[in-house]
């Protein structure tokens, strides 16, 4: 048994325990685990459906629950991801063509893409809404695009990750007063001090460290640690903020200016990020200890609250099923063996775009769909599918 079949192995077993829990049998919108746990194939994930649902033909991935029907740079990243992880050429082809073509003026080799396309406000025509990038989507298409090259033996891809990678490096990385180099949210050119902006789970500690291996001489390493000093300072009760920002007057990281100390729906993926962060990196310690929120509600039999104030550790509110799917990688790294689980929704509309995408990133890594090695490298897990659990 290779490495990750091992690894694969490990969590399978955690799964069948986890699912032995009638709190984990209640939750009827995840997809069932117990398959995986008990056979040699890879258990079907919510990757066909999602498709099926929400990226059209020509490759643009719909968030419908938004008044515009929208579609993101983000949006378009985690297309590419999810195919890349299931071994879906057609599709990681049909969204980048799209992603390319219409948010980044058919020039990605050379223009980042605009964050936000859908709906006009006269209400008929379709187009760029707002051309400013989004880092956490460059890196994720930089990420995708080289990994891409790399597991499918394209080159053309790994070129044009390149290209990615060396502009965000110069257009969304800065120099911050008394702190050193920083992935921003957005363009340096829309950036503003003395008090920056920052988001927390737009830097996974996992792709920076692949980064720096692709590009020794760039900015990673240093944001990698700058990453985990903001992680240590921003986590008082064990809750990361959705926001926060640093100061260059106060040389100290202090709360978001517009949003305030607020976790919701940004940070739950920074739980999500170390959960699924190798073991043998030598962060995962710190992150997991500073990320102890999650765990001591849960273990107190609280749900995950939808909001918390992180200076206070008080919630509000009750994650809704996202939110349990992207905890397990984290609950599985803490120790913790089964967590509270909210009732299933009473109806059956279909859960949302970044609902569901958080599933595939939670359920696909415990089913053993992929990986991340130390350095970052994406490994998968092509094999096939078990029978479908359900009808998708």
């Amino acid at each position: 048994m290779n490495p990750f079949d091992s690894f694969a192995a490990d969590r399978r077993r955690w799964l069948a325990g986890f699912a032995l829990s009638p709190l984990a049998a209640s939750l009827a919108a995840l997809p069932l685990w117990t398959r995986a746990a008990t056979s040699g194939c890879v258990a079907s994930s919510d990757w066909s459906s999602f498709a099926k649902r929400h990226i059209q033909a020509d490759g643009r991935v719909i968030d419908f629950d938004t008044a515009q029907q929208q579609s993101t740079s983000e949006s378009q990243s985690y297309g590419l991801f999810f195919a890349l992880v299931h071994n879906d050429r057609d599709t990681f082809a049909r969204v980048l063509a799209w992603t390319d073509a219409n948010l980044a003026g058919g020039s990605l080799a050379t223009r980042l893409p605009a964050w936000q396309w859908g709906r006009m406000s006269d209400g008929k025509t379709w187009g760029v809404l707002d051309s400013n990038p989004a880092s956490d989507a460059d890196l994720w298409i930089a990420y995708s695009l080289l990994e891409a090259g790399r597991l499918w033996n394209l080159p053309r891809y790994r070129s044009l990750g390149r290209a990615v990678l060396q502009m965000v490096a110069r257009d969304e990385v800065t120099t911050l007063d008394g702190l050193g180099r920083m992935l921003l949210p957005w363009p340096q050119s829309v950036a503003k001090g003395p008090t920056w902006r920052l988001n927390p789970s737009y830097m996974p500690l996992q792709l920076l460290r692949y980064f720096q291996q692709e590009s020794p001489r760039g900015p990673w390493g240093e944001i990698a640690d700058n990453t985990l000093s903001m992680i240590s300072a921003v986590t008082p009760q064990g809750f990361a903020p959705d926001w926060c920002a640093w100061s260059s007057d106060d040389k100290a990281f202090v709360a978001d200016p517009d949003k305030g100390p607020v976790g919701s729906y940004d940070a739950i993926r920074v739980y999500l990020w170390a959960g699924m962060l190798d073991a043998e990196d030598p962060a995962r310690t710190m992150l997991l200890k500073s990320f102890y929120g999650p765990r001591r509600a849960i273990q107190q039999g609280k749900p995950m609250p939808e909001y918390v104030d992180t200076s206070t550790g008080v919630g509000r509110g009750i994650g809704p099923t996202g939110y349990t799917a992207a905890l397990l990688p984290y609950l599985k790294a803490q120790g913790a063996a089964v967590p509270f689980l909210p009732p299933p929704s009473s109806t059956h509309k279909p859960l949302p775009y970044y609902e569901r995408m958080l599933i595939l990133f939670g359920q696909g890594w415990l089913e053993g769909r992929f990986a991340f090695g130390k350095t970052g490298e994406l490994q998968t897990h092509w094999k096939s599918p078990c029978p479908s659990a359900r009808p998708t």
